[in-house]
């Protein structure tokens, strides 16, 4: 259902006393899921100087004259135009920055708002982000089966489910990065998480990967160090032997009365 004429939006900043919900993750995988998308952007130099990644943080707007604050699971904002510091409690688009151009819900079994389009306060998830914000990219993933649905917001102001490409990944054009689904273990975690990969398929590294990436090219190194000069004491050596049997075979012509030279 979209925004009618008879609904004002506006973009206030929330009051110092707004009393925030304060309700706890109900997804134990929830902060590493939303971790692991951060850490790799940022070692992979992907996050501008005024980019701001969120994770359940509210991000405000006004709707009727009441305020509507909805904290996704992780939240990629371009670019903030204020200070961090005047941003500690909420976000409001707009007034203090763009609006997100991703934000991501991570499924778990007690949720069931993320397709909510409810337009009567409170509004619904799926609502406040497509017709409220009008977020580029609504990303929902559940975890435990590893179903990931990319949505991506067309001209008719409506989000359009998305088709992954051959390698199953999906194109964000704001981040300029390749989404995807990738199995193994991080943090005695082992399941399914969400990759960013480059444009030429170079999967973005977490820190204990380039680590152990590090770790391998070192090892590499030392083992070819090792062989070449294990090669160049067999390439000595050899040389020496051939100089004693040229050496052997002069000594037994001199005796023979044959002159070498």
């Amino acid at each position: 259902m979209l925004v009618t004429s008879s609904d004002t939006i506006t973009w206030e900043l929330l009051p110092e006393d707004f009393i925030l919900d304060d309700e706890p993750v109900d997804n134990i995988n929830q902060p590493s899921l939303a971790a692991a998308l951060t850490e790799s952007l940022e070692l992979g130099q992907k996050l501008p100087p005024n980019c701001l990644t969120t994770t359940n943080y509210g991000i405000c707007a006004t709707l009727n004259g009441k305020f509507v604050i909805k904290a996704p699971d992780w939240a990629y904002i371009r670019q903030i135009s204020v200070a961090r510091e005047a941003i500690m409690r909420s976000y409001t688009p707009h007034r203090q920055g763009e609006i997100p151009m991703i934000v991501m819900e991570f499924l778990s079994d007690t949720e069931g708002g993320e397709y909510s389009s409810k337009r009567t306060f409170p509004p619904g998830k799926w609502f406040f982000y497509e017709q409220i914000l009008q977020v580029p990219n609504y990303i929902i993933f559940e975890p435990n089966s590893g179903t990931l649905e990319v949505h991506r917001l067309h001209d008719s102001k409506g989000y359009e489910l998305q088709s992954p490409d051959e390698n199953n990944r999906y194109w964000i054009e704001e981040i300029g990065l390749f989404l995807g689904v990738w199995a193994g273990k991080r943090e005695n975690r082992e399941g399914n998480w969400l990759r960013w990969w480059d444009q030429e398929g170079n999967l973005l590294l977490w820190g204990t990967e380039r680590v152990q990436k590090e770790q391998e090219a070192k090892e590499l190194a030392q083992q070819q160090a090792i062989q070449a000069q294990q090669q160049a004491i067999q390439e000595r050596e050899a040389k020496e032997a051939a100089l004693k049997r040229l050496e052997a075979l002069e000594n037994r012509l001199r005796e023979a009365g044959i002159d070498p030279v």
